[in-house]
């Protein structure tokens, strides 16, 4: 690579960073300023809008809510996603590409799409908007993206040692629980948290089957409507920070589990 590409791709990417990075950092310097509305210059600074996320009984309450529906969603996916995978990687079957097409669909559909499907579908099968209606079109959103991770992982298991499991007695359920489960956790750890910050910063579907309560987004969605304030903007740096923080720790132990289920 001549000097002038590397100067041409380390300008590309600083554009890259700048274009990503500077709208957060000033979406987080807006939460600092002592006034009701956002714009510079700013004149003083405070801590208020922050303290007073953490004070505000409905914003704690809705990002309560928005965990638990973010954990709930990502266990009922991880656990549907994981099992397609055991069942389409491998192996080749009658109606194995139509499965296939199926449960990658929900990844496909634009967002409005699915989440206008899903109220009518609800509606069909009489599931009050709500909470439950909110972890059903999250969990079946999130399904694709689990079993292509596992999926991937489980091309790269070598069959002998399930071979070698079975020659020495165990039964397909005990070598699945011995050999692949514990192969697959990395995978596993992994997609569960993508889905989990997916869920969590899902607006569609959130406000099309939510009921009164909102989650964080549709709580972010309603502040807005009435004017941009620095409470939203500390709002919005409290979820970013909570989100990154997940990000960064999963990496690092997906990354600490892979290397010790390859040792």
């Amino acid at each position: 690579m001549t000097r002038g590409n590397r100067i041409l791709l380390s300008c590309i990417y600083w554009a890259f960073v700048l274009y990503v990075f500077v709208p957060l950092m000033l979406m987080i310097l807006m939460g600092f300023k002592d006034s009701k509305f956002i714009g510079f210059p700013i004149k003083s600074w405070t801590l208020d809008w922050y303290l007073g996320v953490f004070a505000d009984a409905e914003v704690v309450s809705t990002l309560t809510y928005s965990i638990a529906i973010a954990v709930l969603s990502t266990l009922i996916s991880v656990v549907v996603g994981t099992w397609i995978a055991v069942l389409l990687e491998g192996r080749r079957f009658l109606g194995r590409a139509a499965i296939f097409g199926l449960t990658i669909l929900p990844a496909l559909v634009p967002g409005i799409i699915s989440a206008i499907a899903f109220r009518i579908y609800a509606r069909l099968l009489g599931i009050e908007p709500g909470m439950g209606a909110i972890i059903w079109a999250h969990a079946v959103h999130n399904v694709p993206f689990v079993a292509l991770v596992v999926m991937a992982r489980l091309s790269t298991l070598p069959k002998s040692q399930i071979e070698a499991a079975r020659d020495l007695g165990a039964d397909p359920i005990i070598a699945f629980l011995r050999i692949t489960f514990p192969y697959l956790i990395p995978a596993i750890l992994g997609a569960s948290i993508f889905c989990l910050l997916l869920s969590f910063d899902d607006f569609v579907r959130s406000f099309f089957l939510g009921g009164y309560e909102p989650t964080l987004p549709v709580l972010i969605f309603a502040k807005l409507r009435s004017g941009m304030s620095p409470e939203i903007n500390a709002i919005a740096t409290v979820a970013l920070v909570l989100t990154a923080a997940i990000g960064i720790w999963a990496e690092r132990f997906t990354r600490r589990t892979n290397k010790d289920t390859n040792s």
